[in-house]
């Protein structure tokens, strides 16, 4: 599956490159049924407008990052029934199904859709049209599904990663570690896209650093140390001096800076051990360090909790480090992945602090911290309460699969045909649709921060800097407000007309960057993980009652007897 990705030769902004399995078929089959039954009844020319939403924000949250936009407009690209898609399909439709219809399928291309769309990387709120599908009813309708699948996981993912990368605070370096844990291949490569843009600065997905550009890390894992027992399995054991041509024997190095960190130090601690460090240290961990060290002298990162991180993983990290330094190297740092991160951290960070004093290698205090471990966002938030000295996170789990919540719920919904607005009623109110095509504009107040999204008819003049405007809420009569922008930003840009793109698209760098200014903007109490308070999503004085009017219409009259 993940082999569909379609690498174009020299190119450099791989991140272009479409997904072989995002194609006409990726469809649920009722959207073709729909389709035939538009056709048979004389609607195919009919135009009709559907909006792109959701109904509720994820995570328990106040916000969402909308993402899924570069695929969508693929998509469309590329959309094409293929002779075969068409031989299939008559085996799956009915044989009363007309043959003329298949023939329809195979000219049948978006060339005649217009989409409008929020741009991606945008923080949205519930109710607000993402994307608006305009064109002939039986193709915006074989649109939903694939629209949809690109748009719900991957502003899920985004968001998720936002609010890891909030709840760790923009100083600390957060990887994607999802892969194996991810819904299958093609779930993993998303993931570590759309994290990319949500706030990660790398993944360990090799894949998807070379299909999209995103930095990719990594150390080794436990099975590394564990297939070691003893220094002398080591069949190579030089390593040259740094800038130089001399080769020294990097194990012997090692060993003597094991033996000053176990006898030269009378008070260094290591936790709450002292001295005979030696004699708890694990030789085999020692030497799988050692060798990891030869391997990758710039790159160092050590994995020490296979076998303890205070007795045995510190000491062998620290005196594999030393000696790496006295050949004009300096190591990375060290991961946890077991145990009390909080606590073990700070004995790590205070171990360091020991050896950059008693040895004067200043730079030794801040070597980096990476923990992982099943980090969720709840684990950071507990860290940051308890105090750590974690520099970096690695997570999977809870990111890539957002346990916390498995789906946005985004919904497609028909809101026009031929200009005349459909509107779907429910007994539940936050169901009922808003009707019509919309234009939609984000009103700032003086501190810069976002007011309110405000939906208008297409029809009204847009609001203006300084001029009031009325703000309803959309079903709740009572709930309206005068706001006086002293900013206004036109949400929606035309990216697909006449079968082609129709906007410079950014790069995934581009998008990242899009989303940290867009939070930004957002004020601290819409994004705080506790009990955020809800943003204002309005209808203009005009919709507003033009949609209650329609609702009332077509909203049957019940007769009491």
């Amino acid at each position: 599956m993940a082999s569909a990705y379609k690498q174009v030769p020299g190119r450099l902004e791989t991140n272009r490159d479409q997904n072989g399995v995002i194609q006409p078929l990726l469809t649920d089959l009722y959207q073709i049924t729909m389709a035939y039954a538009y056709w048979k009844c004389g609607k195919k020319d009919d135009i009709a407008v559907f909006d792109l939403f959701f109904r509720k924000n994820p995570f328990h949250g106040e916000f969402t990052i909308f993402a899924g936009l570069d695929e969508c407009l693929k998509f469309l690209k590329t959309f094409r029934y293929s002779q075969t898609d068409i031989e299939y399909l008559k085996g799956v439709l009915s044989p009363t199904t007309e043959p003329e219809f298949f023939d329809y399928l195979l000219d049948i291309s978006p060339k005649d859709i217009i989409l409008y769309s929020i741009e991606e990387g945008t923080v949205v709120f519930p109710k607000v049209p993402l994307i608006r599908i305009e064109g002939p009813l039986p193709m915006a309708q074989l649109l939903e599904t694939t629209l949809l699948t690109l748009v719900n996981y991957s502003s899920l993912v985004a968001t998720n990663a936002a609010r890891f990368r909030m709840a760790a605070g923009p100083e600390k370096s957060l990887l994607e570690f999802g892969l194996r844990r991810a819904q299958g291949p093609d779930g993993g490569l998303s993931a570590s896209r759309y994290c990319y843009i949500g706030g990660f600065d790398g993944t360990s997905n090799v894949l998807a650093g070379k299909l999209f550009n995103i930095p990719v890390k990594g150390t080794h894992a436990h099975a590394y140390v564990t297939a070691f027992q003893s220094l002398e399995e080591l069949k190579e054991r030089h390593l040259r001096r740094k800038g130089t041509e001399e080769s020294v024997d990097f194990i012997e190095i090692v060993k003597s800076w094991l033996h000053k960190l176990t006898n030269a130090l009378g008070d260094f601690k290591i936790g709450s051990q002292m001295g005979i460090l030696q004699q708890e240290t694990s030789e085999g961990e020692l030497a799988a360090f050692a060798s990891y060290a030869l391997s990758f002298p710039d790159g160092f990162l050590a994995l020490v909790d296979t076998y303890d991180v205070l007795k045995s993983g510190i000491p062998n990290f620290s005196a594999v480090a030393l000696a790496l330094n006295e050949l004009g190297y300096r190591s990375v740092g060290v991961r946890l992945d077991s145990g009390d991160l909080a606590y073990l951290s700070m004995e790590v960070r205070r171990t360091f602090k020991q050896i950059a004093s008693t040895f004067d290698v200043p730079w030794f205090t801040d070597q980096t911290i990476v923990a992982s471990n099943d980090i969720n966002e709840d684990t950071i938030h507990s860290l940051n309460s308890q105090g750590h000295s974690i520099n970096a996170f690695g997570i999977g789990t809870h990111l890539v699969t957002c346990q916390r919540q498995p789906a946005l719920g985004c919904v497609y919904k028909l809101v026009e045909v031929n200009k005349k607005p459909r509107i779907k009623l429910s007994e539940d109110v936050e169901k009922v649709t808003i009707p019509g095509g919309k234009a939609l504009y984000r009103l700032y107040g003086s501190d810069g921060h976002a007011l309110v999204d405000l939906i208008q008819r297409l029809e009204e003049a847009p609001p203006t800097v300084g001029r009031r405007v009325l703000c309803r809420h959309p079903f709740q009569e009572a709930k309206r407000a005068y706001v006086s922008p002293a900013k206004v930003e036109s949400l929606y840009k035309i990216y697909w007309r006449d079968g082609e793109i129709c906007q410079p698209l950014p790069t995934l760098e581009g998008v990242k960057q899009k989303a940290q200014q867009s939070l930004a903007n957002i004020r601290q109490d819409h994004r705080r993980a506790l009990n955020p308070t809800p943003y204002k999503v309005s209808v203009s004085d005009q919709l507003y009652n033009f949609m209650h009017e329609l609702w009332l219409s077509n909203a049957p009259i019940g007769e009491l007897s």
